[in-house]
């Protein structure tokens, strides 16, 4: 399941607003140059580490040409960016197709089609070198790419002890060639067991059936979708919620607060996640989690998944399912939730006010399994 396509799902203006923490970072940080050499042994060894899914490879083989040349021309390049882990790891922050084109030109094979990695064979790239693998390279060129010092920053959060301002590093300072999405960062900087957990619900069958789209979602907007369903459970349990939560900050804050749970609390969540999306996708097939409307004497499903809804949905229905219930949603209910005009108020206005979140979840509850 490789192949990554962009799932169809509502945005709402209120959920994509970042914050500026409200914490005061201190992130100390230090300039030194690293050669190609350093960097290739510091990845081989595990200890230059690549956020998972973060940065798959898209330089084109003109583009990784270009930079080689750049290298053997002896011509400036960018900086990088690293942060210091806690276990003294250096994860990439920015850079990582800089340090990747030439650790596979230093091994003879492309990352972008795994075929030997000869230099582009153009006019732009030049003659001493084009067309070149680099072990056909003579020994002081080689030694040349070996030895290029790249500047490298290097940050370490001290305050606070979460992750929160790798995040905003992560948001503010890549450059990758796009913007990325929440999920993305997170990817990179919540490493731990609750991370690896998301990934690997993500790829489950039930999972991708109710998605109707069996591809990963290229902005992993669909890890997403998983680890709102998490934060939400229990979310009328939450003593410190406030009136109004910034959405990305309190999914953050989940997986900073749940970075590394215990092999129990992941067999549970495994468990309700599972029988809950089962359960939804038996009722409710391909239509679950899809806003609607009637028209014309026929009620219409939308093709996107609305977030708002699968939240309200999703965690009622567990919790239905753990008071013992076991009747199937009917379609008639499901559209009954949806014509509803309290729900409609709810899931499009202020959605990310805690009492609406509440209210949703309510509404879902008393419509799809009140008597």
């Amino acid at each position: 399941m490789s192949n990554k396509e962009s799932i169809k799902i509502e945005e709402f203006k209120d959920e994509l607003n970042s914050y500026s923490d409200e914490s005061l970072f201190n992130i100390t940080s230090f300039g030194t140059d690293l050669t190609f050499r350093e960097l290739s042994t510091m990845y081989e060894e595990g200890e230059l580490e690549k956020p998972e899914m973060q940065r798959h490879y898209v330089w084109n083989r003109m583009e990784a040409s270009r930079f080689i040349d750049s290298l053997l021309l002896g011509l400036p390049v960018p900086s990088i960016f690293l942060a210091k882990t806690k276990d003294n790891k250096r994860l990439i922050v920015d850079g990582y197709q800089r340090i990747m084109t030439v650790y596979d030109y230093m091994r003879g094979s492309f990352s972008g089609d795994q075929k030997s990695f000869k230099l582009y064979n153009s006019e732009v790239i030049n003659s001493r070198w084009r067309g070149k693998t680099f072990a056909e390279l003579s020994q002081e060129q080689q030694r040349a790419i070996k030895t290029y010092p790249i500047h490298a920053i290097i940050f370490e959060q001290k305050q606070p002890e979460d992750d929160t301002g790798m995040y905003q590093i992560f948001e503010r300072i890549n450059t990758g060639g796009r913007t990325l999405k929440a999920q993305e960062i997170r990817n990179c900087v919540y490493h731990g067991r609750l991370n690896q957990l998301l990934l690997e619900l993500n790829r489950e069958n039930y999972w991708r059936n109710i998605l109707d789209m069996q591809t990963l979602d290229s902005r992993m907007q669909d890890v997403e979708l998983i680890l709102r369903f998490l934060a939400f459970r229990d979310i009328d349990e939450n003593k410190e919620m406030t009136h109004q939560i910034n959405l990305v900050k309190y999914l953050n804050q989940f997986m900073g607060n749940n970075i590394n749970i215990s092999e129990l609390d992941c067999e549970l969540i495994k468990k309700d996640f599972s029988m809950t999306m089962n359960y939804i996708f038996d009722c409710l097939g391909k239509t679950a989690f899809r806003n609607g409307k009637e028209k014309n004497g026929e009620f219409k499903y939308n093709s996107k998944i609305n977030p708002v809804i699968f939240d309200a949905v999703s965690v009622s229905a567990l919790r239905y399912i753990k008071s013992g219930g076991s009747e199937l949603i009917t379609e008639e209910k499901y559209q009954a939730l949806l014509k509803d005009d309290e729900f409609q108020m709810v899931i499009k206005h202020r959605t990310t006010n805690t009492q609406n979140i509440l209210d949703r979840q309510r509404i879902s509850y008393n419509i799809l399994f009140g008597e």
